[in-house]
């Protein structure tokens, strides 16, 4: 059975984490894709091809990307190459201390250039990837012309 996993699963947007696959047959070519719905509803999307190894498994910061949205070693690159679907849009967080930004993680057989509704991944997870620690205050700045936000620490 495909299983892929994010390590941790809830963690804050500038902190590493680890993604896995297990379960594949060895060197099993497969797309591994990333994607959000930003608080426009505008999606973001990377994907990028791996050959699994002769466990059948998928590790990004240990296997070189074939290409895709990247291609060689890059631990957190699903997560850094995400494009919009729509040209010259940008990824902004607005809510930054109420919620976070759902990454969902699939993995499909073979090299998928594009998915559609009828293609089922083989396995799928989702990432919370917060802005603001649990417990940090946002103060709102207002100073004659100036605006902005202090984050005071717990």
């Amino acid at each position: 059975m495909v299983e892929v996993t994010v390590t941790p699963q809830s963690s804050l947007a500038d902190r590493p984490v680890a993604v896995q696959v297990r379960g594949l047959s060895p060197s099993q070519l497969v797309t591994l894709r990333a994607s959000l719905r930003d608080e426009q509803g505008e999606i973001f999307q990377s994907r990028t091809f791996f050959r699994a190894d002769a466990a059948g498994e998928v590790d990004p910061g240990r296997h070189p990307a074939l290409g895709g949205s990247y291609s060689g070693v890059w631990p957190m690159g699903i997560f850094w190459f995400l494009q919009p679907d729509t040209l010259f849009r940008r990824l902004v967080k607005r809510d930054v201390a109420g919620s976070p930004f759902l990454v969902r993680l699939e993995v499909f057989d073979g090299v998928r250039l594009l998915t559609g509704p009828q293609d089922q991944p083989l396995a799928s997870c989702e990432a919370e990837r917060w802005y603001v620690g649990p417990g940090v205050q946002r103060l709102p700045i207002r100073e004659g012309r100036v605006r902005g936000a202090l984050f005071l620490p717990p």
